[in-house]
């Protein structure tokens, strides 16, 4: 019964498929340290090989590719460190790495050490790109930090002596690999920069292994080249080489001989440029000497003797008279017509002034007559309806006894009947006025006397 509900069972094909990505997926990005057992090479490129240390070993494969970017191929007995796929070989479940990278052992520890030491010269600004000098160009002396038994050495003076023979060459002797190394590299960039001979600096040596190449990795060094007052140039290695003094130094060349060019014009390339500009300022002379013959002959047809010249412009100056002379005339004969014509046209348009005048005079005395006639008019009009007005005027009335009489609101007396005992009154007489109050009578008394 148990059986019967038990899970099936796997395949190996399966169990080893599931194998496979389990490892795949929960082992990648390791490093891997051992020693190279058991190595064979294939004719296709592939390298097989054990790992083992004191206690184990893992079966790797290495691929064409990866080994072909190998430094120097794999030996038996090599301590390694590999990284790549950690897996299984399905088809004979064999448990196996399958190589990408290979450094020899202990370059983990480098690559470490060299990863911080950049950062932190990094962000102090050693290596900052406004501090980078340019290189002065021809130099007046080079200066080289290296070796005298590199072959770095031999390479920088023969490309030197071949592109610019007439500079000088100083060579500030040190080891350039080994215990102590480092200082002695920036004790020989100090000493060039006090003794201030070259006004440019190349620091050099040929390629090598990480190792080999570790004192240019030195703090030391790098601090050195960045204090240096003359302009530095790093030759270091191979073109895939970096160490930190590349870094530090104003300019960075892949090779030694790579520097060595940077810093020395081409003496051939300049003969080349010599003799071209030389060709082309003997041409623009021949050019200028045959424009400047030409002129000179066509310069030398126009010559001409002084009294021919002289007797062409007495001819031109008696021409020139004679026209000035007839245009004149010409000019004289045309304004004399115009002014003709004008004065017949103001003759003709002048308007008849004394007939004018008479009318004028004419006018003004009719005009003086008229006025006198209308004014004598008025005068008898006026003088007729001041009569009128004086027969009518109010004080002509009064002037013949009659009298004006008002009550105390300024209202004119008509009727007696309206009158009131004791009530006061205004009389305005010819000459001058007079209050007076009503002594008799039966008049209803005025409700809006209030005297």
């Amino acid at each position: 019964m148990s059986d019967f509900f038990a899970p099936a069972a796997l395949s190996v094909s399966e169990l080893n498929a599931l194998t496979r990505g389990l490892l795949e997926d929960h082992l990648a990005g390791l490093w891997v340290a051992g020693e190279v057992s058991n190595l064979t090479k294939a004719a296709s490129g592939h390298y097989y090989f054990a790992l083992k240390d004191s206690r184990a070993q893992v079966r790797c494969a290495m691929f064409k590719g990866a080994a072909a970017r190998l430094a120097a191929p794999l030996k038996e007995g090599d301590q390694i460190e590999v990284s790549g796929r950690i897996t299984l070989y399905e088809a004979r479940g064999e448990f196996q790495i399958s190589v990408a990278e290979v450094r020899l052992k202990g370059l983990g520890q480098l690559y470490e050490a060299y990863g911080r030491l950049k950062s932190r010269l990094q962000a102090e600004g050693l290596f900052a790109p406004e501090k980078k000098r340019p290189l002065p160009f021809p130099p007046r002396a080079v200066g080289i930090v290296t070796s005298p038994a590199a072959a770095a050495l031999r390479d920088v003076v023969s490309t030197l002596r071949r592109r610019a023979p007439d500079i000088p060459v100083i060579v500030y002797p040190t080891p350039v690999q080994g215990t102590g190394s480092a200082m002695q590299i920036a004790q020989a960039v100090q000493t060039a920069a006090r003794r201030a001979e070259a006004d440019v600096l190349i620091v050099c040596r040929g390629g090598g292994s990480m190792e080999d190449l570790w004192s240019f990795n030195e703090e030391a060094v790098a601090r050195a080249l960045a204090e240096c007052p003359i302009p530095t140039v790093s030759g270091v290695g191979h073109e895939t080489d970096f160490t930190l003094a590349d870094f530090a130094a104003d300019v960075r060349a892949p090779t030694p001989t790579a520097a060595a060019e940077l810093v020395s014009p081409n003496r051939q390339e300049r003969i080349r440029q010599l003799a071209q500009h030389t060709g082309r300022l003997k041409t623009a002379l021949q050019r200028r000497y045959s424009d400047a013959a030409q002129k000179t002959d066509w310069l030398a047809r126009q010559i001409r003797h002084p009294a021919d010249k002289l007797r062409d412009q007495r001819r031109q100056t008696g021409a020139l008279a004679q026209q000035m002379r007839h245009a004149l005339l010409h000019m004289y004969a045309a304004k004399r017509q115009t002014l003709n014509h004008a004065a017949a046209q103001l003759a003709h348009g002048r308007p008849d002034t004394e007939s004018r005048r008479r009318q004028t005079a004419q006018f003004q005395t009719a005009l003086l007559n008229s006025r006198r006639r209308l004014t004598e008019t008025r005068r008898q009009a006026l003088a007729q309806q001041a009569a009128l007005l004086q027969a009518v005027s109010p004080q002509h009335i009064l002037a013949r006894g009659f009298a004006v009489v008002k009550d105390t609101r300024g209202q004119v007396v008509r009727d007696a009947a309206a009158l009131h005992q004791g009530q006061k009154l205004h009389i305005v007489l010819a000459e001058g006025e007079i209050g007076v109050r009503v002594s008799g009578g039966t008049a209803q008394p005025d409700l809006f006397d209030f005297s």
